[in-house]
């Protein structure tokens, strides 16, 4: 038997998660996911108005601002039939388009790069070769001078001397699995402070259609209501701002990707996890019904057979919860829509056979899933998507390897970057659909319905983090069962009753640990999933109604 390690909190994630590894002969043979927030908005939906479950549920993250409103009012509008006018279709893509635009540079620099990047080596680098690496991957790489690294390295070193790193304060500087050199990494540490400017300016995206930022406010069951933002005016600054947004893709996200990669491609082989892969998909079109008319394919890669993409059937679709904190009245896995949430802690404090988790354990037809960009990525080049094939091709081309090097943590990483420019590029033409409509006069935004007594329904789509899906019972025209299975339940969830590991768990076998004590590879490939806890799980004391504080040292 190996020895045992536990990091926790796992930090650079939203929310609360406890890993604990087994390494054996410098590798990890076994490892446990562990959400340590009990998730309980289930329990207070019940008995309120359905078309408020949106602006309740969004308050789940505060990350992912839009996608739990977005997933709300979808599965409100299925469970009373109404169709939304097309102007509110075109805002909500609009609208969700830019939370991925925003959410995944802020990943990739601020929550992921660390783990790639020796920010103290930055000190050694020499300034005009920084330059010089910077231009020779991308030529139109702004700020890209010596005296402009010069800057970002005298303000490093201040830190330094200081005592005090800021922002780069938690890492494993010097770790020997770092192995950029010192120019890469003063480049990185330069485009992660750019990026970290952008990411304000990018969230006013949400502002322009969506009332503001985090928590959008526009969106209602029926449509939207930002009727009267349908100008010129607003629609010319979402596009400016996007294009600003577009040119830092272009120009510092995807060469930066492109220019790492290179360094680590022995971790195209590690953190691959899991086999099969499920997205919703997003992004619907004019005309139609979903998922036929969505931009994104919804469909399901089994044992990463890419020559077929299988159907998602919501039927198949079940949570488990035999190592989680609940329990259930019959005891089996149950299908979200008579979904139970009845928390039950057993006191377990570490990974066990028995309950060590507030994640319940999603399963389609059995079947441990992973979720997020990378499933996204291959189903939709399985499907044909055409951007998603044509900048796949790209990249692959560009590092010079196979499809193979996707299911990694290597892969899952430049599937973000791959799916921030695909989404990027789309925003213009939703822009121009919403032009066209009020030239013609159409400034409809909002169809009327009437709530029934009894209803059910579901919505889904993509979350940045991955699949996402509410389920809704109506009776007497209040919430009667409301449940949410969110991507880091799927990808963060414990064993099944069948022993299954989810993707946390099983991406981590085989992963190199050089010093358990600094777990950085661990780090590398739980961060490739973009974790959030706060959307799978939180915690209440049922007997004194105190939230828990909870302090990392």
């Amino acid at each position: 038997m190996g020895s045992r390690h536990v990091i926790d909190p796992i930090t650079r994630i939203e929310g609360h998660l406890r890993i604990e590894i087994e390494v054996e002969n410098g590798s990890v043979k076994d490892a446990w996911s562990s959400g340590t927030l009990w998730r309980g908005f289930e329990v207070f939906l019940k008995g309120r108005d359905p078309r408020d479950a949106w602006i309740i549920t969004q308050r789940v993250c505060g990350v992912c601002t839009e996608v739990h409103a977005l997933a709300s009012v979808k599965c409100v509008e299925n469970a009373v039939g109404v169709t939304i006018p097309d102007n509110a279709r075109i805002i909500r893509n609009l609208v969700h388009g830019a939370q991925y635009i925003h959410d995944h540079p802020v990943h990739f620099y601020h929550l992921h790069a660390l783990d790639w990047v020796d920010v103290v080596s930055a000190l050694k680098a020499d300034p005009k070769a920084t330059s010089a690496l910077a231009n020779k991957i991308n030529p139109n790489s702004p700020d890209s001078g010596p005296g402009d690294f010069k800057v970002v390295q005298d303000k490093l070193k201040k830190f330094v001397e200081a005592g005090q790193l800021g922002p780069f304060t938690n890492g494993y500087w010097g770790h020997s699995a770092y192995k950029l050199p010192p120019e890469a990494n003063l480049m990185a540490v330069a485009h992660y402070l750019k990026a970290l400017k952008l990411q304000s300016r990018i969230a006013q995206l949400h502002a322009i259609f969506g009332g503001k930022n985090p928590h959008i406010q526009t969106y209602a069951v029926g449509g939207v209501t930002c009727v009267g933002d349908l100008n010129a005016d607003r629609i010319g600054e979402f596009k400016y701002i996007v294009k600003e947004a577009r040119d830092f893709i272009d120009n510092v996200y995807i060469p930066d990707v492109i220019a790492v990669a290179p360094f680590y491609l022995d971790w195209a082989g590690i953190g691959g996890g899991l086999k099969n892969y499920l997205s919703y998909g997003m992004f619907p079109g004019k005309g139609g019904k979903e998922p036929d008319n969505l931009w994104f394919p919804r469909g399901i890669i089994m044992d990463r057979d890419l020559t077929k993409v299988h159907p998602v059937d919501a039927a198949s679709i079940t949570e488990d919860v035999t190592h989680s904190w609940f329990k259930y009245a019959g005891g089996a896995p149950l299908n979200p829509s008579v979904g139970e949430t009845d928390p039950w802690y057993t006191g377990v404090e570490t990974a066990t056979d028995g309950k060590y988790s507030w994640l319940k354990t999603p399963r389609y037809d059995g079947h441990a899933m992973e979720v997020g960009p990378l499933a996204r990525m291959l189903v939709n080049f399985v499907s044909g998507h055409k951007e998603t094939v044509d900048n796949v091709s790209f990249l692959l081309k560009t590092l010079g390897v196979g499809p193979e090097v996707l299911f990694s943590t290597l892969g899952r990483t430049a599937a973000r970057a791959i799916e921030t420019k695909i989404v990027a590029d789309k925003i213009d033409s939703w822009l121009d659909e919403l032009l066209a409509n009020i030239k013609k006069g159409d400034l409809d935004t909002f169809t009327d319905f009437k709530m029934p007594d009894k209803a059910r329904g579901f919505g889904m789509t993509e979350a940045p983090r991955g699949a996402l899906g509410h389920w809704i019972e109506i009776e007497g025209g209040k919430i009667k069962n409301y449940q949410l299975v969110v991507p880091s339940t799927w990808n963060g969830s414990p064993r099944d009753g069948k022993g299954q590991r989810s993707s946390f768990e099983e991406s981590l076998i085989g992963t190199p640990v050089a010093d358990p004590e600094r777990p950085l590879e661990v780090l590398r490939t739980i961060h490739s999933f973009d974790p959030c806890i706060a959307c799978a799980v939180h915690i209440i004391d049922k007997d004194r109604d105190e939230i828990y504080k909870v302090r990392a040292v």
